[in-house]
């Protein structure tokens, strides 16, 4: 097959620091996964003691942990290629065609589900995974740096109109961190799609369960606080799941190239950060009072229902704009063609679906008290994670709808958060 050495995009603009970000970011992400693992693991979990927790490096490697890695990526891939579920098509690509992709993720979790469930049946000492955290997130650095180099190089080989807008910079650091490729595929199999909430998502509710297993291990039963944040969590990736499809329209499959950011934000950051909270409460338990615990729950159900139906409406706008459900909101029409909700959950807040995130977010910090703030970590980085991605829509927006994007920022000031931000 003949090499394609693709024309560098004219003027693209460097999102996450450009040179100096692609650099760093790929040294020091996946250095601080370690060390929130290793503090949440001291008595203390104090992020800023000095000297920091740095663990030994016979702690960072089992043979172990990369048969779990293995293993857990090769049963994922064999329930994403089984013949379940129904199959949908993207958005229409820059060649006027469409992708086909299977929907069987929560299929996927069912069955991932049902085997835990049998091997701990079966005496699989499931907290064991406690212990293997650090070399278990090693490994998961390791295969996202070798994912993220494979992706890079294929890409080469890959058609101009194949590659994402904003990964083809003639930049070597930057393009393989932010990925050059938009949909790389072997045959049928959709790396990003299949990286984008299989692996990781699922592990990280995992991991979750097995920090509850380490917790019944060391005090003989699961304290509410645990239970609480299993579920909060559970809820969360089960949704993801369910709605699949949902995810066809956003910004990570649609615009942004498959490099290192997305595989090891989905196969690293997501499944040893996400989860902090549950062990967290491993090491250092928390009382909840009946009241709190109602607060709490509260919380997390008002952040999913803003959640769940703003980012439904969305899809079903994207989809079909003529759908009964949508049809009655108001719109602005674009010099594109297509037309900009102002009414509805998007004329509320421009992104109400982050508003609800950030609510689940603290409403799953919670019951890890207030004495530490570890357990908070998820919530600063997530709601700085999505005013940073705000900002990069805010302009791509822009830059596609022109005046009338203006007209919609006039109609629906906020961002996230009412009459704030």
């Amino acid at each position: 097959m003949k090499l394609n050495k693709h024309k560098p995009a004219q003027h693209t603009e460097m999102e996450f620091g450009g040179t100096l970000g692609a650099a760093c970011i790929p040294v020091f992400l996946p250095l601080t996964v370690l060390y929130l693992l290793s503090v949440c693991r001291t008595p203390g979990g104090a992020l800023l003691q000095w000297p920091p927790p740095l663990p030994h490096s016979t702690f960072l490697w089992d043979p172990v942990a990369v048969a779990i890695i293995v293993g857990w990526i090769g049963l994922q891939s064999a329930l994403y290629l089984l013949p379940v579920g129904k199959e949908s098509e993207g958005l229409v690509l820059r060649d006027g065609s469409k992708l086909k992709y299977p929907i069987n993720g929560f299929h996927a979790l069912c069955v991932t589900a049902v085997l835990l469930a049998v091997c701990v049946c079966l005496g699989m000492p499931l907290g064991y995974l406690f212990d293997l955290v650090l070399p278990l997130a090693v490994c998961a650095v390791g295969v996202s740096y070798l994912l993220a180099l494979y992706l890079y190089i294929r890409s080469f080989w890959a058609p101009a109109n194949q590659l994402a807008l904003g990964g083809n910079t003639g930049n070597p650091l930057y393009d393989f961190f932010i990925g050059r490729e938009l949909n790389p595929r072997i045959g049928s199999f959709d790396l990003k799609f299949f990286c984008e909430l299989r692996p990781g998502l699922i592990g990280w509710v995992v991991l979750n369960a097995a920090m509850l297993m380490k917790e019944v291990e060391l005090r003989g039963s699961p304290s509410l606080a645990m239970l609480m944040i299993n579920s909060f969590q559970l809820l969360y990736v089960t949704d993801a799941l369910w709605n699949e499809e949902a995810v066809l329209t956003t910004m990570d499959i649609v615009h942004d190239g498959f490099g290192f950011m997305l595989a090891f934000g989905d196969l690293a950051w997501v499944p040893f950060t996400y989860g902090l909270q549950a062990m967290f409460l491993v090491i250092h338990p928390q009382t909840l009072s009946p009241l709190s615990a109602l607060g709490i729950i509260l919380l997390n159900g008002v952040g999913y229902y803003i959640f769940r139906k703003s980012n439904s409406q969305k899809n079903q706008f994207r989809r079909d704009p003529t759908h009964k459900s949508v049809a009655h909101l108001e719109t602005i029409a674009t010099a594109t063609g297509k037309r900009l909700l102002v009414s509805g959950w998007w004329g509320f807040v421009r992104h109400p679906n982050y508003l609800g995130d950030i609510l689940m977010a603290l409403a799953w910090s919670l019951p890890c008290g207030v004495s530490h703030i570890l357990p908070y970590f998820y919530v600063i980085y997530f709601s700085v994670l999505l005013v940073h991605r705000e900002a990069r829509d805010e302009r791509q927006c822009r830059a596609k709808y022109g005046l009338a994007w203006d007209t919609y920022c006039r109609r629906v000031p906020y961002r996230i958060i009412p009459y704030i931000y």
